[in-house]
């Protein structure tokens, strides 16, 4: 038998690369990547490791998307029109296919931006501050249409 054949014979019947959930949690509790390898590097664009506030932001979001959708149902509902022509087509359809529209759309916009986080928006400011920008018009947008419900109501 040579050294090769009795290397393969004495490896583990499971293939510890296999994929699972305890792959996704224990990826998840310890991101290897979060800073450079080398210090000549710099800062690294992608990583594993997203900080904190982003998640915040992220989920944030869409609790704020979501919230907007069901007060612009019931908005319409008491006689306000909607303004935005894509989501006015939508509405159109049906309201099952506004609210996964509008879903579909925040989540994969949110996705994007947690992504590219860390990479420079015409080399001056980091994309992640769109998110904060988001999520603060979204609050904005809530504030006015709650406002708007409490007065037609």
């Amino acid at each position: 038998m040579s050294d090769a054949t009795a290397i393969t014979d004495n490896r583990a019947a499971t293939d510890r690369r296999e994929f699972g959930w305890r792959t996704v949690l224990f990826g998840f509790l310890r991101s290897r990547r979060r800073s450079s390898r080398r210090e000549s590097e710099g800062e690294p664009l992608y990583t594993d490791w997203h900080h904190p506030w982003l998640f915040f932001l992220a989920v944030g979001t869409m609790l704020l998307s979501t919230i907007d959708a069901f007060l612009t149902l019931r908005l319409i509902e008491l006689g306000a029109i909607e303004i935005n022509p894509v989501m006015a087509a939508l509405m159109g359809h049906s309201t099952s296919t506004f609210a996964v529209a509008k879903m579909l759309m925040t989540a994969a916009g949110i996705l994007a931006l947690v992504f590219l986080s860390r990479a420079p928006f015409l080399r001056r400011i980091r994309t992640g501050l769109f998110l904060t920008l988001l999520f603060s018009l979204y609050a904005c947008l809530v504030c006015y249409e709650f406002v708007h419900l409490m007065a037609l109501n």
